[in-house]
């Protein structure tokens, strides 16, 4: 059965708007006022959610790990050397952030990397937790954190459809039901013609009890366009990385929505899931004047006095729509008229017999 769930009194799933979440990641460099700052512009900019990233680099990778993205400006040759130099922050740091997010009304969370940081995110009282696509196969962590109770978002990036079944069938066998998958492309930035929107059908296709959104690493300026886009597909949670300044190097920051970049997103998702409407094709009321003033109807072009047999010359095709539909022009003629017709008269079926 297709089921919202709300986390913290705002609603997620097939009934609800659209999730909008700002991916703060490491953006905010280890500066605790610009992430309290990116906080407040999240929320300014109409965000539901903004989300950081909990890791450190020991337990997320080995020393010699090739990196697999191509961003420019980040530190060092291996994934550990540039993790090593991302912003770790305590308990209390967390805290102070939750409370920023709390204030301005913006749901606050974080993607544990390992159980310590997932340990960690819990004592902070987070309200639900993102999985990053890279640990799709990671068992014991998605065992760890669907026991936590509480909604859990599942990225799906270079991901197979039997390993998403799989990695859905850990978390409920958990007990844990409130399940959101991202389609989600893991390259870094992703082209436009690798986004592979469809993909946002195919999944909602295969699980059409889960509500499927989309995470997105295209460039900003041609994102904007590919958000609304993965929202008219049926994308119920968007997830955009978001920086305080995209020309910076290294961290996510290129393929980050700006302060402005991100009220432009937000602005267009609103404006997308709005026109979409329903679903079955039919006159809406705002339509009822043009099916009455801007269809036609059969009229007279010449006089046609009572008892006169019609002839097709004697009739043309005009606006308004109030009379008899163009369709049935050839019933029309070679009836008689009972009263008299004057010329350019909206015809109706009493005048015939």
């Amino acid at each position: 059965m297709k089921k919202n769930f709300k986390v913290k009194g705002k609603r997620i799933g097939f009934k609800a708007p659209v999730f909008i979440i700002a991916e703060v990641g490491c953006n905010f460099e280890g500066d605790l006022s610009r992430a309290k700052e990116m906080i407040r512009q999240a929320a300014r900019a109409g965000c539901d959610a903004v989300k950081l990233q909990t890791f450190t680099a020991d337990k997320l990778t080995t020393k010699t790990a090739k990196k697999f993205w191509d961003i420019e400006g980040c530190p060092g040759n291996t994934q550990y050397e540039e993790f090593k130099e991302m912003p770790n922050l305590s308990l209390d740091q967390y805290m102070e952030l939750k409370k920023i997010a709390e204030k301005e009304k913006i749901i606050f969370f974080s993607t544990p990397e390992d159980e310590d940081s997932a340990d960690l995110l819990e004592k902070s009282g987070v309200a639900l937790y993102k999985i990053s696509s890279m640990n799709i196969t990671h068992f014991p962590l998605l065992k760890y954190i669907s026991e936590k109770g509480k909604p859990v978002i599942l990225s799906t990036g270079a991901s197979t459809l039997p390993e998403i079944r799989e990695a859905v069938g850990v978390i409920r066998a958990r007990g844990n039901k409130k399940i959101v998958l991202l389609h989600c492309i893991s390259n870094y930035p992703t082209c436009d013609k690798n986004a592979n929107l469809r993909m946002i059908a195919g999944l909602k296709e295969a699980f059409p009890d889960i509500p499927i959104g989309y995470s997105d690493h295209t460039i900003p300026d041609a994102g904007e366009g590919i958000l609304a886009a993965a929202v008219a597909l049926g994308a119920k949670i968007i997830e955009k990385h978001f920086t305080f300044d995209n020309s910076r190097p290294g961290y996510d920051h290129v393929i980050s929505a700006d302060y402005e970049g991100m009220k432009n997103i937000v602005k267009q998702i609103r404006r997308v899931e709005n026109a979409l409407g329903e679903k079955y094709k039919r006159p809406i009321p705002s339509e009822s004047k043009a099916r009455l003033h801007a269809r036609r109807s059969i009229v007279s072009v010449s006089r046609i006095f009572k008892g006169k047999i019609v002839r097709k010359e004697d009739l043309g095709i005009k606006r308004p729509g109030t009379g008899i539909e163009p369709k049935y022009l050839d019933k029309i003629i070679g009836k008689k008229a009972m009263v008299n017709i004057p010329i350019d008269a909206v015809l109706r079926w009493g005048m015939f017999k």
